[in-house]
């Protein structure tokens, strides 16, 4: 049996951090090109650091589609670099990776917001010109370095920090649910020591410092409990799902997706109900369940359907499980037996607990 596991080359995470940016191209190469987010404030992208290596700078629009990633290689190929940077959020990052991996070069990440565990993974989500998604595209390499500067994603909408909390939170349990299942991870094998230790470390500093890190983004004002669930949301999480593999709480999400209503929500946010239901699917009692739906509603995720702008659940029902339980979904590498009704039973069940929640939240105030 073959155990993997999948990691960034190097990590390197503080205020002020991008200014490592020179030190940690250097020894890649000789020239970076930054492909950054047209839409970044000048100060930020004028703090990345140029000792010891020359640095170009292209801006781009946050678009992830084959004729942003054909331009893009054209704009590295031109620049002449040898490392190729992408600094932003997440299409824009999956850009500069796929651009990276055409050319066999290093890639660098500078996320710039943490909405998600993506800047860690070999991972690029490429969309069409309308915004849906085409495919996944796994890349040779993870990234050789992520440089997470702190001072900066606190500057970013709380919203965006709360949605990574919900996607770093299914780590965990999709996690524990292939280690069971007997499924593999990303890099088709099976799961570590460390990548389980990883994921509950993940899940229990999200549980413990979540609602205190979100309020100092909420201030702009980063902390300790803030610098550590930035740590989770990017680098456990990232370290998690890779190495841990997926489940029941993505393949959730993937179903929301399907609904229009559910559009302008964030992919944590989705994920963050989709938890509920993976929790549902295994067994977990109704107190289980309110726990879980009090922390989410603690850190403004969602709780329940409505939430999600769902407000007709038996239409949305249908197209959500149909989607989620599409032959070779990741919802079945849980270790249950897996069925549209059974699926249903669970979202049913999450849902009335995580209204029960929102209601007595309502009451309350």
């Amino acid at each position: 049996m073959i155990r993997s596991a999948t990691f960034p080359g190097r990590y390197v995470h503080g205020p002020g951090a991008l200014a490592r940016l020179g030190q940690e191209g250097a020894r890649l190469g000789s020239h970076v090109i930054v492909l950054a987010d047209a839409n970044l404030p000048a100060d930020v992208v004028n703090a990345i650091g140029r000792d010891g290596v020359e640095v170009t700078v292209r801006h781009v629009p946050p678009s992830c589609t084959p004729a942003a990633v054909e331009a893009a290689r054209a704009a590295a190929v031109e620049s002449g670099a040898d490392v190729v940077a992408g600094m932003g959020g997440g299409k824009v990052i999956d850009l500069a990776r796929a651009a990276a991996d055409d050319l066999n070069l290093p890639f660098i990440c500078l996320p710039t917001i943490a909405a998600s565990d993506a800047p860690c993974s070999a991972l690029s989500v490429i969309y069409d010109e309308d915004g849906h998604v085409l495919h996944d595209r796994f890349v040779r390499f993870n990234p050789r370095a992520v440089i997470v500067d702190s001072a900066v994603i606190a500057r970013a909408p709380a919203r965006l920090f709360a949605a990574g909390i919900g996607d770093a939170l299914a780590t965990f349990y999709e996690a524990d649910a292939c280690f069971r299942a007997g499924a593999k991870n990303f890099s088709s094998g099976r799961q570590t020591r460390l990548a389980m230790a990883v994921a509950a470390t993940c899940r229990d500093t999200i549980l413990e410092l979540g609602a205190t890190a979100l309020e100092a983004c909420r201030k702009g004002e980063p902390n300790e409990a803030f610098e550590a669930v930035l740590e989770a949301n990017i680098l456990l999480s990232g370290i998690g799902f890779e190495s841990g593999g997926v489940a029941a709480a993505h393949a959730i999400h993937h179903g929301l997706a399907e609904l229009p209503e559910t559009h302008h929500f964030l992919h944590g946010e989705k994920v963050a109900f989709g938890v509920l239901v993976e929790l549902a699917l295994n067994g977990a009692s109704d107190e289980e369940l309110k726990q879980m739906a009090d922390f989410n509603r603690t850190v403004g995720l969602p709780t329940c359907l409505a939430d999600l702008g769902v407000t007709d659940m038996e239409a949305a029902l249908p197209a959500v499980i149909t989607r989620a339980t599409r032959p070779g979904e990741i919802i079945y590498n849980e270790p249950v037996r897996i069925t549209a009704a059974f699926v249903e039973t669970a979202i049913r069940r999450a849902d009335a607990v995580g209204r029960k929640v929102r209601e007595d939240l309502s009451t309350q105030r």
